[in-house]
């Protein structure tokens, strides 16, 4: 039951317009809630991101009422909690806030405030015709379904996925090598049947877009009345000798893929391990597997991550990676994989073009992913690009198509941020495959609303936590780093020109989140000023959305 409680050290409510507070609960241990003033009036809320518990009062509170995480970009709306923008799935609690007896109180529940998060209900019992099919089981399909349950929808929903799991926190397969599925699942599986979710375990074959119906491996068919694409990104392989043949070479992609990783290596480690690409993937994984064993990085650039960062990033990157016993190879091509000389089944060894063979207990593959869109191939309903996506509008309505949506790696979709003219782009990240699905929702539920504006965010670990916003569709041809990059303190700026179009950062919070803001906002500081020393962090935000 709500009672109230009071601030401690609070005497009445003096926060000025645009401050933020995080204070102490009296009567309640660690109790702490933050407030927010926006436009004169204060409120009172969970203290703490419900993404990964991050400290809201390091974020940025914007005047048009949302508070973005420094962390990784998650936001909310600070009048209802509600989410704004992924990756969190829960909203913030709001609490009531009033002054009296020479104190300020906030009224709530001491569990709520306990929890640092609202409970959604999405309990829902089936009524009418509408029957939603989700075809993928990532975090677009999870942003999907769960918003459609937000806002009310009462058809059918089904989420058909080859993963023999609820939907999972993917990104700490590789950052972090989790395996304990209790622990990655976004939501319980009593969660989906208490939302009239039904989940499938089986593989989507074919799509009669005509009669509305998929078809799949197992012989079964579902019909729709709308469908969602949500099938994500396919791990490449090598196609040269030994990657496909020898046993211990690993792709990583699901929960599957990493507890094999774990087991190849053993509680005891000291294994020989060769990642091949040093992208994010590889990057991450390395960095992971360098404790207790002898980890090899194989890349293809002079530098880690330079065609997407550059040389100067890169070499950030590589040093931090370095720091923690991983050894490098780059500017590498590779040759075959070897077997190995106790088990010819077994890969013993990686070969490389200069003549080099580095030894190897087993072999993790970061090449990258392709559009998983293999059951849309002969498909003369539909029309695929050349990458293999699905090409959509703003709704990630698939063009072509009626009543069929296409979100996350499957998605090349018109992105309207800085220095980008609404041009066709894919982004293969966790945060913009959850808001896609957020939108896909919003557009069957609500046909005539317009899509929330988003700029893609996304992080890395890679010795420290890279934090990224921002797009380089179209290139970038201009670099400002400030900071100490050195010391893997800095934050970058990628300028098309003037504009600048990303900014990635380490150890600067929250300039990450601070530049997404200003970026939606259409007040970002031009590369000029950033080269005088502009510090983004001291850049008020303005109250309209230009974006």
């Amino acid at each position: 039951m709500a009672q109230e409680y009071q601030i401690k050290g609070l005497s009445k409510l003096d926060l000025k317009s645009g401050e933020k507070r995080e204070v102490e609960v009296e009567g309640i241990e660690n109790g702490k809630v933050l407030l927010a003033n926006v436009k004169g009036k204060t409120h009172a809320m969970s203290a703490k991101c419900t993404h990964y518990g991050a400290p809201l009062k390091l974020g940025v509170l914007s005047p048009d009422g949302r508070i973005t995480c420094a962390w990784h970009g998650a936001c909310f709306n600070v009048a209802s909690g509600d989410v704004e923008d992924a990756p969190a799935l829960d909203p913030l609690a709001k609490f009531e806030v009033l002054e009296k007896d020479g104190g300020v109180y906030i009224k709530g529940e001491e569990s709520t405030i306990k929890a640092n998060r609202r409970s959604i209900n999405t309990k829902c019992k089936v009524q009418g015709q509408e029957q939603v099919v989700v075809v993928g089981g990532g975090s677009g399909a999870m942003g999907a379904v769960q918003a459609l349950r937000e806002q009310d929808f009462k058809g059918a929903i089904t989420m058909i996925s080859v993963e023999a799991s609820p939907p999972i926190d993917r990104t700490k397969l590789s950052k972090a090598l989790m395996t304990d599925k209790s622990k990655l699942e976004l939501r319980p599986q009593e969660w989906f049947k208490e939302s009239s979710i039904e989940t499938v375990l089986d593989e989507v074959t074919s799509v009669d877009f005509e009669k509305k119906s998929v078809s799949t491996k197992s012989g079964s068919s579902y019909p729709y009345t709308k469908l969602i694409l949500a099938t994500g990104g396919a791990p490449r392989s090598l196609p040269l000798p030994g990657f496909k043949e020898l046993s211990n070479v690993f792709l990583l992609r699901s929960l599957q893929d990493a507890q094999a990783i774990v087991s190849a290596v053993g509680e005891e480690k000291g294994k020989k391990v060769v990642v091949v690409g040093s992208s994010f993937i590889g990057m991450e994984v390395g960095n992971c597997l360098a404790s207790g064993n002898d980890v090899t990085i194989v890349g293809m650039e002079s530098r880690p991550l330079e065609r997407i960062m550059g040389a100067e990033a890169g070499e950030v990157f590589q040093n931090l990676v370095s720091k923690n016993g991983v050894k490098f190879h780059m500017n590498a091509g590779v040759e075959a994989a070897g077997p190995s000389k106790e088990d010819t089944k077994k890969v013993g060894s990686v070969s490389l073009k200069d003549g080099t063979i580095l030894p190897a207990d087993l072999v993790v593959l970061g090449t990258g992913v392709a559009p998983a869109t293999g059951f849309l191939k002969d498909n003369k309903a539909v029309s695929l690009e050349k990458d293999g996506s699905l090409q959509v509008d703003e709704n990630f309505l698939v063009k072509g198509l009626k009543d069929v949506y296409a979100i996350g790696d499957i998605a090349t979709f018109p992105y309207h941020g800085p220095g980008s003219n609404g041009s066709m782009t894919r982004i293969e990240h966790w945060n913009v495959a959850q808001n896609a699905g957020r939108a896909a929702a919003q557009a069957i539920v609500s046909p005539s609303s317009k899509p929330k504006a988003f700029i893609p965010i996304f992080w890395s670990a890679m010795g420290s936590q890279l934090r990224y916003c921002g797009n380089t569709v179209n290139g970038w041809d201009e670099l400002v780093v400030q900071g100490e990059p050195k010391e893997g303190k800095f934050a970058a700026f990628y300028g098309k020109g003037d504009t600048v179009v990303a900014v990635a950062s380490m150890m600067m919070d929250p300039i990450m989140s601070q530049s997404a803001e200003l970026m939606r906002q259409g007040k970002m500081p031009g590369v000029a000023e950033l080269r005088k020393g502009v510090d983004v962090r001291n850049i008020g935000l303005p109250g309209e959305i230009k974006i």
